[in-house]
């Protein structure tokens, strides 16, 4: 069975965020991603890792003015010294949590930036931050998104994805592949993760439809899972899905569908 990583910046939102990483290791996880780390000290945020035990494998690079609707800014030519900055500011994040990779979100392409103009812009950002992430150790990850959450998104599905990395033609660039975006934006996931297992070094999931919890909507999560053994997948499954309920409530389908042991006693931990 896949890996397992809590996103936090999703789960556990009953409470404060520095408070999720206790909640998120009392339910079980050994593993955690979250989008954004830089409104937290590094110190803070690797004290909270390490006292609950937990690896953080994954966050993002500064994706632009979140709180004013920007989800990323690689695919702006009038943006590339900011992200070239956020490029360095990630990667010292990275070193202080131990976080083997970032993923990049490439943001909204305004009507007055032309598509050939964009995905060039994407190309020479991610050429960048995957060189500057290579000196470090460290992988990057690219993900579409789809276009009816995130309307105007430079890209919203794999192949248009994996054409960006190839171009890119850097050894530590990766595809991320989330899920419930590509299931409403192409469908045809389990042939997707199949003809490119070796390109995908992270994945996350959510049920569709409302983004909740697996079982709760049309993916069959465990065939997935079943085929994600078959086929060697290493990396983690990072839980980015909106509870129905509490997050407490909605974990049963961590014990029921994907088969994994009840939370773990701590005290013995």
């Amino acid at each position: 069975m896949p890996k397992f990583a809590a996103n936090l910046t999703m789960l556990f939102n009953e409470m404060p965020f520095l408070d999720r990483f206790e909640a998120a290791a009392d339910a079980g996880f050994g593993a955690v991603e979250f989008l954004f780390p830089y409104a937290y000290a590094k110190d803070e945020l690797a004290e909270r890792l390490d006292a609950n035990r937990l690896r953080l494998v994954l966050h993002n690079l500064p994706a632009g003015n979140w709180d004013q609707g920007e989800r990323g800014i690689a695919c702006l030519p009038d943006r590339v010294g900011e992200f070239q900055d956020g490029v360095g500011r990630a990667i010292d994040y990275a070193r202080a949590l131990k976080v083997p990779q970032l993923n990049c979100l490439v943001g909204i392409a305004p009507a007055s930036v032309e598509r050939d103009t964009a995905l060039a812009t994407i190309v020479d950002n991610l050429r960048f931050a995957a060189a500057e992430l290579k000196k470090a150790g460290l992988r990057l990850l690219v993900e579409p998104c789809n276009a009816y959450d995130i309307p105007g998104f430079a890209l919203n599905r794999s192949a248009e994805t994996l054409d960006v990395i190839r171009a890119v033609g850097a050894d530590n660039l990766f595809l991320q592949y989330d899920i419930y975006h590509m299931q409403r934006m192409e469908g045809e996931l389990a042939a997707t993760i199949r003809k490119h297992i070796g390109s995908i070094a992270h994945i996350q999931l959510a049920d569709n439809p409302g983004r909740h919890e697996p079982g709760t909507g049309e993916i069959n999560y465990a065939y997935l899972f079943d085929l994600l053994d078959a086929l060697g997948y290493e990396g983690y499954v990072g839980c980015e899905y909106k509870p129905r309920a509490t997050t407490a409530e909605g974990l049963g389908w961590l014990r029921q569908i994907a088969r994994v042991d009840a939370p773990r006693d701590r005290t013995d931990a």
